[in-house]
């Protein structure tokens, strides 16, 4: 079984990275493999941090990342620069950083008075409404990973210079989309309350988006600003390869266009999330994909330009923050319709 896994995660590597890129491809699978054992423990956390957040509770997940953090900082250096275990040290001290958070924001919920680690089998009628919750956010959510994927893929059959230069400027952009996370989790947790709770007042709630809003853009421009000046005066605090330092400078523009917008695209789709609005934000990422993804693919195949690929991104977070803004601007939208998504209106439709 392990021969098989092992096999055959060389094979999808080696379809994902390109012939060109064959040496990455061992140590790839290596850190796979290990940060593999972590998935069970990495779904448990995402679920009870979801629910600590959703409770209005940010210190349980807050001390649980900061912990991980610690554990996988040192880790890293102990394991990679003292026990010379190379990239196989880094995934197993991220891996027990996983698992440690993972029970930490477990334990948290059970000093709320859950019981997080007892085990139930949820009825027919639960696993419906699950399912009717999770499937568009599941489509969201995988849509916005496989973009991101296909762009790194992209890159790979540019060679591994250039693989290299847009792995390290799209780590730095994932570092700097979490400062924009705060504000779609604010709207998922205050917005409710004011669009389908006992006092709803939508006035509050079209005024609470404003804000987050215009936070996201400050945001925007600030942590884009600092994340570009970073990579672009101090590139040696990533590499002393010049030839991965141009093409770094190569995607800077794009790059910052796209960090830009991005804080105000989570707080426009938290919002979206908060008011059960899913299978409009399901379909609207759907359709943003399907495009990004024909023409990441046409720029691979005819110009063969990492910069090109980096205006495709920008092009799909630009999409997602227009299409967000106009349905929650529209008359009809949760925001201005009392009517909207309530059940005597939506059987009325029906009918």
């Amino acid at each position: 079984m392990f021969l098989f896994t092992k096999i055959f995660g060389v094979q999808v590597l080696t379809a994902f990275t390109g012939s060109k890129n064959h040496e990455i491809i061992s140590a790839a699978n290596t850190y796979a493999q290990i940060r593999g054992f972590a998935w069970p423990a990495v779904l448990v956390g995402l679920v009870a941090q979801s629910a600590s957040l959703g409770m209005k509770d940010a210190w349980g997940p807050l001390k649980a990342l900061a912990a991980a953090s610690v554990i996988n900082g040192v880790g890293d250096i102990f394991l990679c620069s003292v026990c010379g275990y190379g990239i196989a040290g880094a995934a197993w001290a991220t891996m027990v950083s996983q698992i440690v958070a993972a029970f930490m924001m477990m334990q948290n919920l059970n000093s709320r008075g859950f019981r997080a680690f007892s085990f139930t089998i949820p009825s027919t009628r639960e696993l419906l409404q699950i399912f009717e919750i999770a499937a568009p956010v599941f489509v969201t959510m995988t849509s916005k990973v496989a973009f991101y994927a296909l762009l790194t893929y992209s890159a790979t059959s540019m060679g591994a210079i250039t693989l290299a230069g847009h792995q390290v400027m799209v780590n730095i952009l994932c570092m700097c989309t979490v400062w924009g996370e705060p504000l779609s989790q604010t709207a998922q947790s205050f917005m409710p309350e004011m669009i389908y709770g006992a006092n709803r007042n939508l006035m509050k709630a079209r005024m609470l988006l404003k804000s987050l809003v215009m936070i996201g853009a400050i945001a925007g421009l600030t942590v884009g600003t600092v994340g570009t000046i970073v990579p672009w005066l101090f590139p040696s605090l990533f590499t002393n390869d010049l030839l991965v330092v141009q093409q770094m400078h190569k995607v800077l523009i794009p790059y910052f266009t796209a960090l830009l917008v991005t804080p105000s695209v989570h707080s426009l789709e938290g919002t979206l999330l908060a008011g059960r609005d899913l299978r409009y934000l399901s379909q609207s990422m759907g359709a943003c994909f399907s495009i990004g993804t024909f023409l990441l693919l046409l720029v691979r195949d005819k110009f063969s330009s990492l910069t090109l690929c980096w205006w495709v991104l920008v092009f799909f977070q630009w999409s997602r923050f227009g299409s967000a803004l106009q349905r929650l601007v529209s008359p009809t939208g949760m925001l201005y319709n009392k009517n909207f998504n309530q059940p005597e209106h939506i059987k009325v439709k029906a009918t």
